[in-house]
């Protein structure tokens, strides 16, 4: 990273100069523009420069191929290619770039995935402010930061490991069948339950693996061999 140059006053005198870091260039990724505002300012008020924005993985893909980037804060999230996605391909493009997730998910495997994709910290929205201002800090001098919440869960699927069991054995059966490419009417007829009961299910599986495609949940289940 570049630095400037700083004067720094000696007796009076403008005695040495003191080398300061550059700041990082940060590019923000979420699909919700109020909460990219409110990260935005949150972080340029504690006197750092956010140079991008992106609502989608793939325009902050198209910013990153053209434009350097030192952080990227991401969320998991996201309409079309989902957070991971981005992460993966981020490092292709620069294995350097720093990156901190920002996330509503709190669940032990998708955490746990995240984190194997290399990234420097992980934040939940629900954390305070102050919270990611350090995670930021942390990641400016090179250490992993990941928030209280997440901390805590890990530990305790360390101590109880079904614990943090994903999907229950009945939404496991059901992503069986998904894959297998069942309607919902066949799911039901072949688990004996309702329909409604196969779409409740089902929207509970897209919402703990964070997912929001046939395909992004096949791939997630085959990567933590659900399936």
């Amino acid at each position: 990273m570049a630095c400037n140059l700083v004067p720094m006053r000696n007796g009076g005198i403008f005695g040495f100069w003191k080398r300061k870091p550059a700041l990082m260039r940060i590019l923000l990724v979420d699909d919700h523009a109020i909460l990219l505002d409110g990260v935005k300012s949150l972080l340029e008020n504690d006197g750092r420069k956010v140079e991008f924005q992106a609502n989608t993985a793939e325009e902050a893909l198209s910013l990153l191929k053209k434009n350097p980037v030192d952080l990227m804060i991401t969320d998991f999230n996201m309409p079309g290619m989902d957070g991971l996605s981005l992460i993966h391909a981020a490092k292709r493009l620069d294995s350097n770039i720093k990156i901190i997730v920002l996330s509503m998910h709190d669940e032990v495997h998708l955490v746990k995935e995240i984190l194997k994709a290399g990234v420097n910290g992980y934040v939940l929205k629900k954390d305070t402010r102050s919270e990611l201002l350090k995670a930021v800090r942390e990641v400016e001098e090179g250490n992993i930061f990941l928030s209280k919440d997440i901390n805590k869960m890990l530990i305790v699927n360390l101590q109880n490991p079904d614990e943090g069991r994903l999907l229950t054995d009945r939404e496991r059966e059901i992503v069986k069948l998904i894959a297998k490419e069942y309607t919902n009417k066949q799911i039901a007829e072949e688990l004996f339950i309702s329909e409604r009961t196969v779409e409740t299910h089902r929207k509970n599986i897209f919402k703990k693996t964070g997912t929001n495609s046939l395909v992004g949940l096949i791939k997630f289940a085959y990567a933590n061999n659900l399936i």
